[in-house]
């Protein structure tokens, strides 16, 4: 626009006055895509204060049925030391024998915990287990979409435990189950670069006892006041050897991320995204808008986080977002701002709906053929039209069909 004008016009802070004339423009706040890095820094969790205070714990699942009938391990993994326990389980454990578990198995042993980092898994946000863990006094801490940084100590565990699986079973054959104790005996014994140690050697202030260390410790080094100084020096040492790795691991993740910072009572567009339940196969056409609103921030939720003021339609929608969800609304006296008509689910996205079949092809591939159908789709008063896989849509919007397609047909399929 500026360099349409400079040819015949000109005014002082003319190249200023259009860029804010264009950045105000409702339609252009609504659709544009952002050309920047996400938003907001990353939060590093806190480094705990003493073992096995805060842990994590997650299922590994999916595994073949062994003899004694398990198909799942639950890794329970300390924050500080990075001692695990990795228990067998079966996946269709009611959440009583789960809780008898947890506590003949983890209580038993370490005591309750002040915390628990898990992902989302229904057993874990089931009402039992959470009611279960406020009796005890322990908080639940769920990972989400934006914070997968939260549950990383349990998945990096979950990958050494099925490498360490896999080389067992392939090596000496056999159940994986018979080999569990060996790998978390194997795991606990394993150096850790974050820590500068083993987690046995961190959990109990002494190198374990192996055929490669048959050191016979003396009577000196395990009474009296000395042994608690070693310890209390040894998870000192932990902390800053954990708080360095945090430091670090943040340094170089907010390299790719901006700070940016809302007030309460500014408004904000909120992004949305559309949904199908059909594998893509080809370019969907981008006609709907990529933010909605503006809404008024209430609240600030942590850092990195706030809270809406959402109309009665997205009631439904928890109303606290994370800020690379977020554009900041640039106002406008000349702004009309009317209501959105999209249904939104509570994750923030919104379904679109097949009208009709309208052609058909078959796409060549080096060893198979796909079958391919044109799909057009109906979103908020908008039609386009998109090539899906038969199949897919078949599974999906069986009323489409009711038998063999054929290329040309312009409207539901019949017989």
């Amino acid at each position: 626009m500026y360099n349409d004008l400079k040819k015949m016009y000109w005014w002082n802070g003319m190249k200023r006055d259009i860029s804010e004339f264009v950045s105000k423009c409702l339609i252009c706040q609504q659709v544009k895509a952002e050309h920047q890095v996400p938003s907001g820094l990353l939060q590093p969790i806190m480094v705990p204060e003493w073992k096995w205070d805060r842990i994590t714990m997650d299922f590994v699942s999916g595994l073949p049925l062994t003899p004694g009938k398990k198909d799942a391990i639950w890794v329970i993994v300390d924050r500080l030391t990075k001692s695990a326990h990795f228990i067998p389980v079966r996946t269709n454990y009611s959440l009583n024998k789960l809780a008898e578990l947890y506590i003949k198995e983890i209580v038993r042993l370490h005591g309750i915990p002040l915390s628990i980092i898990s992902d989302r898994d229904p057993r874990f946000t089931s009402r039992f287990w959470q009611k279960l863990q406020d009796a005890l006094g322990t908080k639940l801490n769920f990972s989400t979409a934006f914070h997968p940084q939260t549950d990383g100590q349990s998945e990096r565990v979950i990958q050494i435990l099925e490498d360490m699986l896999r080389c067992c079973v392939l090596e000496f054959q056999g159940s994986w189950e018979r080999y569990l104790p060996l790998v978390e005996f194997a795991y606990n014994n394993s150096y850790q670069t974050s820590l500068k140690m083993a987690p046995y050697e961190a959990l109990y202030g002494r190198k374990c006892r192996t055929p490669l260390y048959w050191t016979e410790l003396k009577e000196n080094q395990i009474y009296g006041v000395d042994l608690i100084k070693k310890t209390e020096e040894k998870v000192k040492i932990i902390r800053d050897c954990l708080k360095a790795a945090s430091d670090r691991q943040k340094s170089y993740a907010d390299l790719k991320q901006k700070d940016i910072e809302f007030q309460v009572g500014d408004k904000v567009f909120l992004k949305v995204s559309p949904w199908k339940k059909v594998l893509r196969f080809g370019r969907k056409g981008k006609l709907s808008p990529r933010f909605i609103g503006p809404y008024e921030i209430i609240e600030k939720v942590g850092p990195v986080a706030y809270r809406l003021a959402l109309p009665p339609e997205l009631e439904k929608i928890h109303d606290v977002f994370h800020v690379s969800m977020l554009r900041r609304y640039r106002s406008d006296p000349s702004h009309i701002i009317s209501p959105t008509e999209i249904e939104l689910r509570p994750d923030m996205t919104y379904e679109e709906e097949p009208i009709k079949i309208l052609a058909r092809e078959v796409k060549q591939l080096r060893n198979k053929s796909v079958a391919l159908v044109k799909v057009l789709w109906q979103k908020h008063g908008v039609e386009e039209t998109t090539w899906e896989t038969e199949e897919t849509m078949r599974n999906q919007y069986p009323h489409l069909f009711t038998g063999k397609i054929f290329e040309g047909e312009s409207c539901n399929i019949l017989n």
